[in-house]
């Protein structure tokens, strides 16, 4: 058993092929050859292509392409019918809104705390007050009082991006799947390993504990994030 993507991306790499050159001669689109290097068969249209796009994509880096049409079958083909990731990606769309709309309501929760929070040390301060001893948070991402921050907190500086975050791996559980707008609240995502997709890092402001760090690109990338940092997937 080996992995097919890591495997794939390093032969690309050994190469210096980027993917606009395999798209061409590959004749594959480019998202297709970057979802076999993260073996996310599902934004595939079927079994059927995934086995043809691994073959002729192997085959150009200099692999054995039934090598690993072989170990896709050993390791994904259950008998079920070649449709079956296009089932499973439409029936993951509902799971999406959920999660996005369940992200809404804890950012608009949090918010009012906020507000609440301000009016509060406003009317104490008029009643004769001094400095209070605990000052507000004014992190919208920020539960309670020394709570430690986010693993990742991101925030649109301009225009929109679409963010995934996984955990451990690109095979592990979503932990967000949204897009971040610019005038949007930070959105803070938690963990202890996270695995992250960015359509343009350039547009984002990213922190990793609470601390800014730049992450260049303005085209898809895929980076890992840990508590030193992050680096490339």
């Amino acid at each position: 058993m080996f992995e097919i993507g890591n495997s794939l991306r390093e032969a690309r790499l050994r190469r210096g092929v980027d993917f606009a050159q395999a798209e061409v001669a590959t004749k594959i689109r480019g998202k297709y050859l970057l979802a076999l290097e993260e073996e996310r068969f599902e934004l595939l249209p079927a079994q059927t292509y995934v086995k043809g796009f691994l073959r002729t994509y192997a085959e150009y880096l200099g692999l054995d392409g039934q090598l690993y049409v072989d170990e896709f079958n050993s390791r994904f083909v259950s008998g079920a019918d070649e449709h079956e990731p296009r089932t499973r990606r439409s029936a993951a769309r509902p799971e999406r809104r959920n999660r996005r709309l369940e992200t809404n309501v804890v950012l608009l929760a949090l918010g009012a705390v906020a507000i609440l929070t301000v009016i509060v040390i406003s009317a104490w301060k008029v009643s004769g007050g001094t400095t209070p001893a605990t000052k507000p948070t004014t992190s919208v991402v920020t539960t309670r009082t020394g709570a430690p921050p986010p693993l990742l907190t991101v925030t649109a500086l301009r225009g929109s991006t679409h963010v995934i975050a996984r955990v451990a791996n690109a095979r592990g559980n979503v932990a967000y799947d949204g897009t971040v707008q610019e005038g949007d609240a930070p959105v803070g995502i938690r963990g202890r390993r996270l695995w992250v997709q960015i359509d343009s890092p350039e547009n984002l402001r990213i922190q990793v504990r609470g601390k800014l760090v730049h992450v260049p690109g303005l085209e898809p990338r895929v980076i890992i994030i840990t508590a030193t940092g992050w680096r490339p997937a």
